[in-house]
């Protein structure tokens, strides 16, 4: 199960605090503004600066 639309409304980068779209094929929310990646496992967000990468 995909993550929850109403869910990706209200997250934010815990970095920037701007919103986050999906990418990889829904495997993971990518910052705009500063381009950091957060995976998600298990359909769960994991929205912590540690577990994110930074891409270009």
């Amino acid at each position: 199960m995909p993550v929850d639309p109403e869910l990706l409304e209200i997250l934010a980068c815990p970095n920037c605090k701007t919103k986050v779209d999906l990418v990889k094929d829904a495997a993971a929310l990518k910052c705009g503004q500063c381009k950091r990646v957060y995976p998600i496992r298990d359909d769960i967000p994991v929205m912590l600066l540690d577990e994110a990468t930074v891409e270009p």
